[in-house]
């Protein structure tokens, strides 16, 4: 079985793969003060709910936004899982071009993305992903990988609005009924809903008119499912497609793995 290991900023997502499909998937905090040891301890109460041991897994993908925590997921799949790991770069197989000025610049978690979107939607689309930051990433007609738009995600627009005002609370992100709130929680709530919503919709309206034609968008990440709900551009909400691009990285790149004694 294969390990899929997305590593955010914020969360890291799992998921265990068979040939065809995610069977399982959990998530817990990226805490980069973990070692590899503790993070085994954790990943190996993960399996167990779900009835797998380390021996079950023989293969491993890791992308990740965090460089520090790269180091800390491939000694683990080398001490506990006896695998090395996939990891995603611009130097693996990817089986599409990246169009930056520099295309080193482009992170693992877009090019999984860019990479997945194509692979189960097809090309000419924008995925856009809910995560600490908010991604737009644009793949052509032809299949290649355009470029796209960075902005801040919701949970650090709203930490940074808590933390740089007196009394304004800290809320849960919740879908409001209206846009006109009554009390201070929800008028926070509606600005961060409807505010992020608007925001998608203009930005993707702009991308759509500088690419042309006919483009899908979809959407992923934790918060995609409640955006969506408001926001009027997305077409698909996919709150696997990470995951589903790990597994076809590992599979494209496959012959670059081997043993972890190798």
């Amino acid at each position: 079985m294969l390990l899929v290991i997305d590593i955010g900023n914020t969360h890291t997502v799992l998921g265990v793969y068979d040939a065809k499909q995610c069977l399982h998937h959990f998530r817990c905090a990226s805490d980069r003060k973990k070692t590899e040891d503790e993070y085994a301890v954790m990943l190996l109460a993960m399996l167990r709910t779900a009835g797998y041991a380390f021996a079950d897994m023989d293969a491993a993908a890791i992308s990740s936004t965090v460089p520090p925590l790269v180091d800390v997921w491939q000694k683990l799949c080398r001490k506990y899982l006896g695998v090395k790991p996939l990891v995603v770069s611009i130097d693996i197989r990817t089986d599409m071009k990246v169009l930056l000025d520099n295309p080193r610049e482009i992170g693992p978690d877009r090019l999984v993305n860019g990479v997945a979107g194509r692979a189960k939607y097809g090309n000419s689309i924008i995925v856009i992903d809910l995560g600490t930051a908010t991604t737009f990433d644009c793949v052509s007609a032809a299949g290649d990988f355009l470029g796209g738009v960075i902005a801040p995600g919701v949970a650090v627009s709203a930490d940074a609005l808590c933390n740089s005002t007196a009394k304004l609370p800290r809320v849960e992100f919740d879908v409001p009924e209206h846009a006109l709130a009554k009390n201070t929680v929800q008028a926070l709530q509606s600005g961060l809903v409807y505010g992020f919503a608007g925001m998608l919709d203009g930005v993707v309206r702009r991308l759509k008119q500088e690419m042309g034609g006919e483009v899908k968008t979809i959407a992923t990440g934790g918060l995609s499912s409640a955006i969506a709900t408001v926001a009027e551009t997305v077409d698909v909400v996919d709150a696997m497609l990470t995951l589903d691009g790990l597994k076809i990285l590992y599979d494209l790149n496959r012959d670059q793995t081997y043993d972890a004694n190798c």
